[in-house]
């Protein structure tokens, strides 16, 4: 039987990887608007799914677990977030940080850069706030005899007392091993390839209590709306909250703008700042 010799079995090199994600730039930043959004809402609403995933494995665990494992299955399982973006084909703002190397090159201006970033990042808010709120108007807080919801708004919770430095370092180191999950995903020949080079580096950000923008635009909502829409809840449970720290000013002020910034910090330069100087410095030059 003759066999197809276009076919390629190897994973690719760091050079060709460092090539592909030139490319994958390039066309990420000169995407459609409408389909953009589009590919961003799914993105936020994929992060969000593994971040439920992540809340439900968790809920309850730490009266029976030791904190690294707990921690361990809740990384492991929110690797799903980044799967489906990958795998199903989405816009997600932390990944397309690494359309920076395309930009260094001199193949995304400026303004097509923002553009991009601005467009998914608005869409991935949107699909993660969206479902947050499916999450609370169906009512999950209370499942698992409340576990749900206590493990949920404690998330919240810590993630608004965060120092506005610290968040920024957390979302720095968050976003380096996203990219690096991202980088190495550009690498692989087949589905099974990119879900293994997904897994361990994002199971390493939840795992060591890093921040990410987008899984934050999904976790504090689902606490602001539990507070809001199911007061009953929180009040039936001595949570221990406190209701200034659980206000969308608090979360955008002490939360998400430190953490993007760090996010951006971490992609961009950390990663693709540092690939595009080592395999396409001397070619954009050429």
């Amino acid at each position: 039987m003759p066999v197809n010799s276009d076919l390629q079995f190897d994973a690719l090199i760091p050079a060709q990887m460092a090539a592909k994600a030139e490319q994958i730039g390039v066309k990420k930043a000169h995407l459609n608007p409408v389909s953009m959004f589009v590919l961003a809402v799914l993105a936020g609403a994929f992060i969000a799914l593994g971040a439920i995933f992540s809340t439900t494995v968790v809920a309850g665990a730490g009266e029976a677990l030791p904190y690294g494992v707990t921690r361990l299955l809740a990384g492991v399982v929110f690797s799903l977030g980044l799967i489906l973006v990958i795998i199903g084909g989405a816009e997600l703002f932390t990944g397309n940080n690494l359309i920076a190397m395309a930009w260094a090159s001199g193949r995304v201006t400026t303004r097509a850069l923002l553009r991009s970033w601005t467009i998914v990042y608005a869409g991935n808010f949107v699909g993660a706030a969206a479902t947050a709120m499916l999450v609370c108007l169906g009512g999950t807080q209370r499942f698992g005899g409340g576990a749900f919801g206590i493990t949920a708004l404690g998330i919240a919770h810590a993630k608004l007392e965060l120092g506005f430095g610290q968040a920024v370092a957390l979302g720095i180191l968050c976003n380096a091993l996203v990219c690096l999950a991202v980088w190495l995903s550009y690498s692989a020949r087949t589905t099974t390839d990119r879900i293994l080079a997904i897994v361990f580096p994002i199971s390493a950000f939840v795992a060591a209590g890093f921040e990410h923008s987008v899984a934050n635009m999904y976790f504090v909502p689902l606490g602001l709306f539990i507070a809001a829409l199911d007061p009953g809840f929180v009040a039936g449970h001595d949570l221990g909250l406190s209701a200034q720290a659980l206000s969308w000013s608090g979360f955008v002020l002490r939360n998400l703008l430190p953490v993007t910034i760090g996010n951006v910090i971490g992609g961009t330069l950390l990663v693709g700042a540092v690939y595009w100087f080592v395999y396409l410095r001397r070619r954009s030059r050429a």
